[in-house]
């Protein structure tokens, strides 16, 4: 059952001022949004801060092909 919520997907600078956004419903996974959403980043970004849902291989194989750092906790229960 869906809910009628939007949720806001954002990418802001050091200082938090919005540079690119998506808005989805309340439904969609995050997951989706998140590779469309950093396909976005501006060449300049050097490290990309990101909470521990955006470390997956292709989001790193991405900042690794626009060459920035990404500074993402890896989850719990992942092994490198």
């Amino acid at each position: 059952m869906g809910s009628l919520s939007t949720k806001i997907h954002a990418i802001v600078d050091a200082l938090g001022n919005p540079l690119h956004f998506e808005l989805t419903g309340g439904e969609a996974h995050d997951s989706v949004q998140r590779y469309k959403l950093l396909q976005a980043i501006e060449p300049t970004m050097k490290q990309v801060l990101a909470d521990r849902v955006y470390d997956t291989n292709a989001i790193r194989a991405l900042l690794n092909e626009e060459q920035a750092i990404p500074v993402i906790p890896t989850p719990r229960n992942t092994t490198r």
